[in-house]
Parts: C-alpha cells; structure tokens; sequence
C-alpha cells in the first residue's frame, strides 16, 4: 500500500493525529516555508532537517511535542518538511552546543543501534526479546512488505474477525483521517517502536488507553480499501520495518 498525506480537516485536531502523520508519512515535503532554507551556520535555537527526519522525530530529539514545533514554525501541515529547512526547536535565547546539534550519542546507544532495525531496506530485520511480537489476525498473506510501496503486511480474512494487539503497549491514534489506512489504530509498544492496524469494520479501544498482547482491539472489515483484510505494519524509530521479521514463523 502506497502510503499518502490527506489533506487534514482544518487544524489537526489532536496530538494523537499529527503523531500518526508525522509517523505514517514521508519527511520530504514538495516546498518549504518561505524563508526556512539556509546554507548557511545554524542559528541557536535552530535545526536544520536531515534525511530521514520528520517531526514527531525531530521533537523527541529536543523534548518538543509535534504541536509545538508545528506552531512555533507555522506548519499547516505537520508532514510537509524538507530536507534542509530551518525548524525552530527552543524557545527564547539557546546555545548552538544544545539547540541546533542533537546530543551525542553514547557508546552502549550505538551498539544498540546496530543490533536494531531502523530502516525500510532491511528486509529482514532481527528482533529478540521484548522487540517480538505476535500475529494480529491469522490468514494468509495478500501482499507481502517491499519496504517502498508496501510498508506493511496485507493479512486476508472475514469481516468481524477480531484483530489482536501484537504486544502490550498504550493506544497512541483511533481515528480516520490518514487516507488510504480507513480505521485505523496505532500502538506503542516501547520508545522506538509501534504497529499499525488498517482497515478496521469496528474500533475496540480508545486513544491513550493502554491494551495487552493479544487483546481485542477492532475487528476486520474493508474501510479505505476494496477487500477485508488488515494492513499491519511495524515502525522501528519512525521508519517501516518488515512485519514478518518481528512475528513468529507460521
């Protein structure tokens, strides 16, 4: 499934929502704000967009919710940022050292790193311990994750079929509005990690809630799309992941 923006209803009505864009979406945006790229130094209080960035990320590296970021450099639309703008990321006066360059990383944070899957070109990526997961629904596999047009797992079945969370974790989204996912309902299970169920008939569970492996928390059905069935994905550090490298082997 080709993941897409949706043109929001005016003025995103909640954290969980603009959390579930800036997750779900690309950084790169088509324009940037006027006057938000720079060649030059970094001013204090500032950072300037790197590949693979997007907001949600950008505001747990400075301790800033996405609402913030998106009011303090008037983003209309929290997934439109660009390789290269300027975003402000403190308020009042900041020195460069802690404003404009993220903290460097420790030495036991980069082994970690390199034990763990953060990106989509990883087909199989390996996953141990609390990082494993369980099968949301059983059925077979309609299309398989690519980690380009497909970001996640299409699992065939019935309408009504429960769908299970795949670990225990908090309800971050339950909502509509990201086009092309229908019903859809985000889970996060650790600091780095969630997973994502589309097409929902039905919606179990509320936002902020916190769920256990295998509770029921929709049931299948066919909104925003032309069968039942359940895409699921896994995100590891805002970057999709293949699902099936997290799940046991059938």
């Amino acid at each position: 499934m080709k993941i897409r923006m949706i043109q929001f209803a005016q003025g995103c009505r909640s954290l969980g929502l603009l959390a579930a864009v800036s997750v779900l979406t690309a950084c790169a945006g088509n324009s940037a704000p006027s006057g938000s790229r720079h060649s030059g130094p970094v001013p204090d209080g500032y950072y300037r967009v790197q590949k693979g960035d997007n907001l949600y990320r950008i505001g747990q590296r400075f301790g800033q919710s996405v609402n913030t970021l998106a009011a303090w450099n008037g983003l209309r639309d929290p997934g439109q940022i660009e390789v290269g703008q300027l975003l402000r990321v403190r308020s009042g006066k900041s020195t460069r050292s802690t404003a404009a360059t993220p903290a460097p990383r420790s030495s036991t944070a980069r082994n970690n790193s390199a034990n763990t899957p953060a990106t989509a070109s990883r087909s199989t990526p390996a996953a141990t311990g609390s990082s494993r997961l369980q099968w949301p629904v059983s059925g077979p596999i309609l299309s398989a994750y690519n980690g380009s047009t497909q970001k996640g797992i299409d699992i065939g079945g019935s309408r009504g079929t429960p769908v299970k969370a795949a670990g225990a974790g908090t309800v971050m989204y339950v909502g509509s509005d990201v086009r092309g996912y229908g019903n859809l309902v985000l889970i996060r299970h650790t600091q780095a990690m969630l997973t994502a169920y589309a097409h929902a008939d039905s919606v179990r569970v509320r936002q902020g809630e916190q769920v256990s492996a295998g509770q029921t928390i929709a049931t299948m059905g066919d909104s925003g799309t032309d069968r039942v069935k359940l895409h699921f994905e896994v995100r590891v550090n805002g970057q999709a992941v293949n699902p099936t490298g997290y799940l046991p082997k059938n």
